[in-house]
Formats: structure tokens, sequence, C-alpha cells
């Protein structure tokens, strides 16, 4: 169910939500943070609270993150629907109210959605130098299959954006896919359909963003495909956790970015002697609450 920004606010909780009970829907699936629940004729998606880094589940949530990832996704399922069409079931937000009418404090976390059959890749889509991108072009100077300039630096622009997809690992890490692996995985027409429109998602995600005063350095994106072959945007869209969003203003290229995602957390976790298994360490009351703060404040620019 959309809300406003400050109904957004308002709905935060106190107590981070790790788990979704109580619902009669049959549990289909569960991710690192949504639960999958089969209801009939549609999907419902739960985001919890959880946070992961590094594939491993942390012990500790953060409160509304869930509720924040949501409200961002349908703010931005409805500024690309001039695009694409997407998951959301039709009349969404009287749907969740009726379907959740029980469960109130789930409405703001959820989404229903069709049942469609997901592509098995990632399609990530650069617009800037960063993460493993900027670790394989200092070691090869490409990113996948794509050969760069010389003399780059750390968060540089790309002089056009990269479709850089990914496989779905079920386990692990996703693997970097060339464009002749991932053409053999979807198909020749396929392939050229998703990696032009995820380009051009790119591009309006960026737009968008810049007038909030927010760079998208790099995002990805789910796509899905129903009985007759149709392509559908799913998942999330442009969130802090599909997304690398920096904030304009503090921009300079050559060093690493201030984020609005959970890097904050990462870059904490790099400080611990942990040897990135699970089970993952407790975070201070103060990481909780600069990385809520991150996530909130994106979505503020954003809606604001």
């Amino acid at each position: 169910m959309s809300l406003t920004l400050p109904q957004i606010k308002a709905a935060l909780p106190r107590q981070a939500l790790t788990s979704v009970e109580g619902l009669p829907f049959p549990k289909i699936g569960s991710g690192k943070v949504r639960e999958l629940f089969d209801a009939g004729d549609a999907l419902l998606i739960v985001a919890s609270d959880r946070l992961s880094a590094f594939d491993v589940i942390l012990p500790d949530g953060i409160p509304g993150k869930g509720i924040l990832l949501t409200q961002l996704s349908l703010w931005w399922f409805g500024r690309t629907e001039p695009l694409t069409p997407n998951h959301l079931w039709p009349d969404h937000d009287a749907e969740i109210a009726r379907r959740l009418r029980d469960w109130p404090h789930l409405q703001a976390r959820s989404m229903l959605v069709r049942k469609l059959k997901p592509l098995p890749i990632e399609a990530v889509v650069r617009g800037y130098l960063a993460g493993s991108g900027w670790k394989e072009y200092r070691q090869n100077g490409h990113v996948i299959d794509h050969v760069l300039p010389k003399g780059l630096v750390e968060s540089a622009a790309l002089s056009h954006p990269l479709f850089t997809p990914t496989s779905k690992a079920k386990a692990g890490h996703d693997e970097p896919l060339t464009a002749i692996q991932a053409t053999s995985v979807l198909g020749a027409q396929r392939y050229v359909e998703v990696r032009d429109l995820s380009v051009r998602l790119y591009q309006l995600g960026a737009r968008e963003a810049a007038r909030a005063g927010i760079i998208l350095a790099d995002t990805k994106f789910e796509f899905g495909t129903d009985d007759s072959g149709k392509l559908f945007l799913i998942d999330e869209v442009f969130t802090p956790d599909s997304s690398r969003f920096w904030p304009a203003d503090e921009y300079r290229s050559g060093r690493p970015q201030r984020a609005f995602d959970k890097q904050y957390v990462r870059d904490y976790l790099e400080t611990l002697p942990w040897a990135k298994t699970a089970p993952g360490p407790r975070l201070p009351a103060e990481i909780i609450q600069q990385t809520q703060a991150r996530y909130l404040e994106a979505v503020a620019r954003l809606l604001g």
C-alpha cells in the first residue's frame, strides 16, 4: 500500500521485523529480505527488516527497512510504467488493504503481484565505476566484456551506461555474464530486449534521482514473463538494496562515496575480525540507527 512521506515516517517501527508469522497464506519462499506467500490468484511479497552483508543475514535488522524498500519500489513502479509494465496486481492498494485487513502492520511493507516466470539473470546497469566494476577495472582495464579507456579513477562517470548482467545464484555470489553468455541463457532476441530496456530504465532513474540531488551510480533489475512471453519489471526497483545511491553535492571522483545503502554496515564489518560466514556479528545501536537514517534519507529525497 502506497504511503506519503509523513505516513512512511509514522509507520516506522521501533523494533525490526525479522520474521513474518500468522498469515493464512502458504509460504512458498524466503529470501534474504522478503517472504513470498501464495495468495491464490496472486503472490504476496512481504519485505522484512532483515539485513544481509557478504551473503550472510545478520542477527540484527534495521527497523522499518522493509517498509522503506517497499514504498520506494511502489513509487518507482509508477514512474517506470511508461517504459514497461510491472508485476503489481491491478488496483494494488485496495487489494492489499482488503487481503491484509487483519494485518495492518504488514500493509506498508507488502506488495501483491502477478504470478510470473522470473528470467534467470539479474540485469545490472552501471553509470559509474564503483564496487566490483572498479575492482575489475583496476586489475585488467575492463568490466566483464566492456573495455574501458585507460586512466579512469574510482567513482568516475562512464561515457555511457554499461549493461553487465549476472547469474542468479541460489547460494553464494552471483556470477558476471558476458554478452555471449547472457545471450545463450536468454536467447538473442530476449537478451537485446532486456539489455535495451534496462539501459532506458537506468537513464530514467538517473534523471529522476538527479532532481532529488542523488547520483544513481548503478542498479540491478529483475524481469519476469507471463504465459504469452510478455516482459514485466518485477521484484524491487531503484531501492538502496538494489542500487548504489550517492549524494550529488558530496560527489568527488577518485575516492569512495558516501552511500544511501548498507555500505555503511559493510564498512563497519570490515573492521571486525569476522570470517564473513554465518553467524554474523551483532550490530551496535549506533550502526543500526545510522543505517536506517541513510535509507530514510534516500526515500525522503526522492518522495519529498
